[in-house]
């Protein structure tokens, strides 16, 4: 099964277990990490999340993901958490839910010798992002973003 087809399988699942519990479905992913795969089921709800919602979904999908169409997968290690507070914006949803937010972009090479640049959210079109920097806006081609994270600040 290709990592695309899981990952929309695996939503797919999630969602009805994700209401069950009084959650969203925030993101869902497959990833290696060091030598070892994590499907990682990344939950959220505005007043936040608990350990109980995430024993909840982790216990209802795990046996839904022993099913034959997942026999052809490497071994993995399966993760329900919270998105929490600084977390990664990756959906046209999840940008227009945080608009005017401080964030934090991470370059995959230095933008004007930065690695991540700092400023308020915006805009978002088709994976471009606008930042607010102190009253200027700039739009960060999609190309040129690795990470888009909201940022906390006390």
């Amino acid at each position: 099964m290709q990592t695309k087809e899981l990952i929309r399988r695996v939503e797919e699942m999630a969602l009805p277990l994700c209401e069950q519990a009084g959650v969203s479905l925030w993101d869902v992913e497959f990833e290696k990490e060091g030598g070892q795969y994590m499907l990682t089921i990344t939950i959220d709800r505005p007043e936040g999340v608990d350990i109980d919602q995430c024993e909840q979904v982790s216990r209802a999908i795990d046996p839904m993901l022993d099913a034959k169409e997942f026999d052809s997968l490497p071994p993995y290690t399966l993760c329900v958490s919270s998105a929490g507070l600084e977390r990664r914006l990756k959906r046209p949803e999840h940008f227009e839910r945080f608009m005017g937010s401080p964030v934090t972009i991470g370059f995959y090479k230095p933008v004007d010798g930065a690695k991540q640049i700092e400023g308020v959210l915006a805009g978002y079109d088709a994976g471009n992002v606008t930042l607010d920097l102190s009253g200027q806006t700039r739009v960060f081609e999609a190309k040129e973003i690795a990470a888009v994270r909201l940022r906390v600040e006390f």
